[in-house]
């Protein structure tokens, strides 16, 4: 099986493993999925992860989702914002605060993967992956 967007894939297996409150997802291993994952875990979003080699030789990645003391969800939403059929680029000054700040934009840049603020942190800009919050 091929993944022609394997961005969407993960956002995807990350939001239906945090509706069902589970514990770890796996998702396979790219490193731009590194990156998000790396980004994720800076932020808070997730407790972990760990990149894992397999049978096919590509690898996965394990994520270990975070959830709060009572089993709130710490991950309210996961939105894919660049797509293949339509990339997003934004500039360090275009960049737009997730709900004032609350949530994160997760930015693919020359320097890597970085959070909205790590952008404005280091000036740069670049194509906007997704947003969580």
């Amino acid at each position: 099986m091929s993944i022609s967007d394997p961005i969407a894939d993960m956002l995807t297996r990350i939001r239906n493993a945090n509706a069902i409150g589970k514990a770890r997802v796996r998702v396979k291993r790219t490193k731009v999925c590194l990156g998000i994952a790396q980004v994720l875990k800076e932020e808070g979003y997730i407790r972990d992860y760990l990149s894992v080699d397999d049978s096919t030789g590509q690898g996965v990645i394990e994520i270990d989702l975070k959830y709060g003391e009572l089993g709130e969800k710490i991950i309210r939403r996961v939105e894919r914002v660049s797509r293949p059929g339509r990339r997003t680029h934004r500039g360090v000054h275009e960049l737009e605060r997730v709900l004032d700040g609350l949530g994160i934009a997760v930015v693919s840049t020359n320097q890597g993967v970085l959070s909205d603020r790590q952008c404005r942190a280091r000036r740069v800009g670049g194509e906007v992956l997704c947003t969580v919050w």
